[in-house]
C-alpha cells in the first residue's frame, strides 16, 4: 500500500488498517475507505490491498499502530508543555529576583507574542507550524537584535561567502553559523519550490539552471529567511508575489530576449499586446 499511499498514518490509510485488524480482507471494500484525493487512486488501491493477511500480520499492525498512537500522545504532551513555558502570561520559572522585575512596557507593546509570530511565519509557502516553531526557537520573535536582514542571513549561515583575491573570486561558500536554523530553512525551501505558481518556485528554476540545484535551494532558503525577518518587524503576513513577478519586473529585457531567440530560429516576430477584458 505504501506504493500508492505515501502517508500510511493518514486518515485513509488508518481507516484501512483498522478494517484489516477487524477481519476485513475484501480489497474493493477496503479501497472504498479512501478519503479526499486518495479516491482518485481507487483502482491502484484495490490492486495494492489484494493479498493474504494472516494473524501474525494483524498482530504486527496492531502493535505498530499502538506505538504510533503513543508517539503522537507524547508529541502533543511536549507541544503543550513548550507552549506553556513560552507563553509570556504564564508564571515565570526563573529565580525569585527575576520574577519581581517589571518588563518594559514599550518593548512588550511592540514585540510579537510567540503564538502571533508562529501564525505569521506559517503563512510562508513551505513553512508549516512545526517549521515556524523551529525557526522562532532559534531567532526569537524580536528582530531588533539583528541590525539588517543580511546580519540574520549571515548568522543563519545562508549568506554567500566572499573569498576574493587580486580581483579573482575563489569561493562563494557560506561561512559558519547556526546549522540547525540553516537545516530547517533548507528543508522549508525544498517544500516551497513545489508550490505551483509561486514566487519561490519561479526564482528557484531561474537560478537552478545557472548555479545548480543545491545553490538554488540555499538561495530560496535565504529569501524565506529574509521574508521572515521583515514579516516579524512589520507584523504582516506573507504576501505572495506570484510566478511572473521576476518577469514583470524585467519585462523589457524578457521580451527583447525572447524576440531575439525566435528571430535567430528564423521567425519574424510581431508583438501585439492582448486586450485586457473589463472587470
Amino acid at each position: 500500500m505504501t506504493s500508492v499511499a505515501t502517508d500510511v498514518t493518514g486518515v485513509s490509510a488508518r481507516a484501512m488498517l483498522e478494517a484489516i485488524l477487524q477481519g476485513q480482507v475484501d480489497a474493493p471494500v477496503l479501497a472504498e475507505l479512501a478519503r479526499g484525493r486518495m479516491r482518485h487512486k481507487l483502482p491502484e488501491l484495490e490492486r495494492a490491498l489484494a493479498g493474504r493477511v494472516r494473524e501474525h500480520h494483524r498482530f504486527l499492525i496492531a502493535n505498530h499502530l499502538t506505538q504510533i498512537d503513543f508517539l503522537d500522545e507524547q508529541i502533543a504532551f511536549f507541544d503543550a508543555e513548550i507552549a506553556k513555558r513560552i507563553d509570556p502570561s504564564a508564571p515565570s520559572q526563573g529565580r525569585p529576583d527575576e520574577t519581581d522585575q517589571t518588563p518594559d512596557a514599550s518593548s512588550s507593546a511592540t514585540q510579537l507574542s510567540w503564538e502571533a509570530a508562529v501564525a505569521l511565519l506559517d503563512t510562508i509557502p513551505g513553512i508549516g507550524r512545526r517549521a515556524a516553531e523551529q525557526i522562532l526557537a532559534e531567532i526569537g520573535p524580536d528582530m531588533s537584535r539583528f541590525p539588517t536582514e543580511a546580519h540574520l542571513a549571515s548568522w543563519a549561515r545562508l549568506a554567500p561567502g566572499n573569498n576574493e583575491s587580486a580581483g579573482k573570486r575563489y569561493s562563494g561558500r557560506t561561512g559558519h553559523g547556526n546549522r540547525f536554523l540553516r537545516a530547517c530553512l533548507v528543508q522549508a525551501a525544498r517544500a516551497a519550490v513545489r508550490v505551483k505558481d509561486s514566487y519561490f518556485k519561479s526564482f528557484y528554476y531561474r537560478l537552478a539552471g545557472r548555479r545548480g540545484v543545491k545553490r538554488a535551494i540555499v538561495a530560496v532558503a535565504h529569501r524565506i529567511l529574509t521574508a521572515a525577518y521583515f514579516m516579524l518587524i512589520r507584523h504582516e503576513p506573507f504576501r505572495e508575489l506570484g510566478a511572473t513577478y521576476l518577469d514583470e519586473r524585467n519585462r523589457t529585457r524578457v521580451v527583447t530576449g525572447a524576440t531575439r531567440r525566435l528571430e535567430q530560429l528564423g521567425y519574424r516576430v510581431t508583438l501585439e499586446p492582448l486586450a485586457i477584458a473589463a472587470p
